[in-house]
């Protein structure tokens, strides 16, 4: 369970500044990380209510870090 909730908390996270990175696209990265979470919990790697909301704070992380990191690259070019 320990383990779960590490991973819960670091995975979406990187998940969604890596595709950000990739795409340039807060929106296709976060609807990609998204994607990955429903379906860890339709297979039911995700069954706890705690792990899913660790997990969505981690997309909410994300979401916000990547939003600051690609304003820092348009501001750059």
């Amino acid at each position: 369970m320990l383990i779960k909730l590490i991973v819960a908390l670091i995975v979406p996270w990187f998940l969604v500044i890596l595709f950000a990175r990739v795409t340039y696209n807060l929106y296709v990265s976060t609807a990609l990380t998204a994607m990955l979470i429903v379906i860890s919990i339709y297979k039911g790697y995700a069954n706890y209510p705690l792990i899913v909301a660790i997990d969505t704070l981690s997309l909410l992380l994300g979401v916000l870090q990547a939003r600051n990191m690609i304003q820092r690259m348009q501001k750059s070019v």
